[in-house]
């Protein structure tokens, strides 16, 4: 098993709209595919940070779904021409997260 940890810098004044977006296009999109969304969060004292995390069960599962979601003409076409306006995917921190023997989240 293995999760992302995946760490965005919305652009100014669009976080609440990029999570508008999250939460009703992407996650959902996501998630018909197959991918787990374990949650997601806001920054606390950050106006522009979006947080959230996916889990996979295998790095071949990973890499199907990668292809699944992001190779697809619904993603192509509706979802990616509309990031860029949202987020500044420079900024984009993805650490990939292993779980340790006794973690709570398996």
């Amino acid at each position: 098993m293995l999760f992302e940890l995946r760490q965005y810098t919305t652009r100014p004044g669009q976080r609440d709209n990029w999570v508008r977006f999250a939460e009703d296009e992407i996650i959902p999109f996501q998630t018909s595919k197959g991918m787990h969304i374990v949650a997601s969060w806001v920054g606390e004292g950050d106006s522009d940070a979006f947080i959230w995390i996916r889990r996979f069960e295998s790095e071949a599962e990973r890499e199907r779904l990668y292809k699944e979601v992001y190779e697809s003409d619904h993603w192509k076409t509706n979802v990616a021409p509309r990031i860029p306006d949202l987020i500044d995917r420079e900024q984009i921190k993805v650490t990939r997260m292993t779980p340790t023997p006794r973690s709570a989240i398996q």
